[in-house]
C-alpha cells in the first residue's frame, strides 16, 4: 500500500506540472466564463456545457491516456524490476492520470459557477450532475485508453484504435441508433433502445444530464423513452450505475492483460 501511495503522489506530482492539464483546465475555465457572461439563460448554458464535454471529455481522455501509456513504458519496467505488485502499479498509473484530469475538467468548469452562477440555487443539482457526468467519462475513457495501449505494442495502431472508439461512440453511435429507431419505428423498440443506449457511455451522460434537466424538446428519442420507462430519479440512477459498469469493465479488463503482459 506504501508503494502504490507513493507511485500515485509521484504521477500526480508528474502529471500536475504538465503543460498540458493546465491547458486542458484553462480551456474548460475560458468556456464555461464566456457561457455564463454572454447567455442569459443557465439551463442554456448547461446544455451548451453538456455538447462540448461530451466530446472534448472522451478526446482528451482516450488520447492523453493512451499517450501516457506509451510514454510510461521505461517507468513501468523499471518499477517491474522491484517487490512491486503488478496490480497495485497499474491502479497507481491509472489513478495517477485520471483523477489529476477529473480534478482539471471540474476545477475549470466548477470555478465560473461559483463566481458567476452561484445566485441561482436551482441551477446548482444540474450543474452537479454536469460535474459528475464529466468526472465519470473521464475514468471511462482513461480505462479505455489504458485497455488499448496494453492491447497493442505499436503506438501508431494504438492511437487509431483510440481515435476509432471515441469516433464511434461520441458521433457514430448516435447515428447507428438513429437509423435502427427509424427504420423499426413500427415495432415496440423501447427496451431494446434502452438496452443499446446503456453500451454507450457518451449517451449515458448525455441522458443523465437530460433527464435532471427534463427539457422535452432537448431529450431526444432516447432521453423520452429512459424518462418514461424509468421516471427522473429511477432514470438518473439507473445512468449513474451504468457509467459505474462502464468504468469497471475496461478497468479490469486492462487490468488482467497487464498483469498478463510480458514486458
Amino acid at each position: 500500500m506504501n508503494a502504490t501511495l507513493k507511485i500515485v503522489k509521484y504521477q500526480l506530482h508528474d502529471i500536475v506540472r504538465s503543460k498540458w492539464l493546465i491547458i486542458y483546465t484553462i480551456f474548460f475555465f475560458l468556456i464555461t466564463e464566456g457561457l455564463f457572461r454572454f447567455s442569459g439563460d443557465s439551463a442554456g448554458v448547461v446544455v451548451s456545457l453538456m455538447n462540448i464535454t461530451l466530446i472534448i471529455i472522451p478526446l482528451v481522455s482516450i488520447i492523453y491516456g493512451t499517450i501516457y501509456v506509451y510514454n510510461s513504458r521505461e517507468f513501468i519496467e523499471l518499477m517491474l524490476s522491484q517487490p512491486i505488485d503488478r496490480k497495485a502499479l497499474y491502479v497507481s498509473l491509472y489513478a495517477g492520470l485520471a483523477f489529476p484530469l477529473a480534478a482539471g475538467f471540474a476545477v475549470g468548469v466548477g470555478i465560473p459557477f461559483l463566481i458567476t452562477g452561484y445566485y441561482e440555487p436551482q441551477l446548482v443539482p444540474t450543474f452537479l450532475t454536469l460535474l459528475a457526468s464529466g468526472v465519470l467519462l473521464t475514468f471511462v475513457f482513461t480505462a479505455i485508453a489504458f485497455l488499448v495501449a496494453n492491447l497493442t505494442e505499436e503506438r501508431i495502431k494504438g492511437f487509431g484504435i483510440a481515435i476509432l472508439v471515441w469516433f464511434f461512440f461520441a458521433i457514430l453511435y448516435d447515428g447507428i441508433l438513429l437509423m435502427i429507431t427509424y427504420s423499426f419505428g413500427d415495432y415496440p423498440i423501447e427496451r431494446p433502445i434502452i438496452v443499446l443506449s446503456m453500451l454507450n457511455s457518451v449517451d449515458l451522460a448525455r441522458i443523465l444530464l437530460m433527464l435532471q434537466l427534463d427539457i422535452a424538446a432537448l431529450m431526444g428519442y432516447t432521453g423520452a423513452v429512459f424518462r418514461n420507462f424509468f421516471g427522473s430519479n429511477t432514470g438518473i440512477a439507473v445512468s449513474f450505475a451504468s457509467l459505474a459498469v462502464w468504468i469497471a469493465v475496461p478497468f479490469a479488463l486492462g487490468m488482467r492483460r497487464f498483469v498478463r503482459k510480458d514486458f
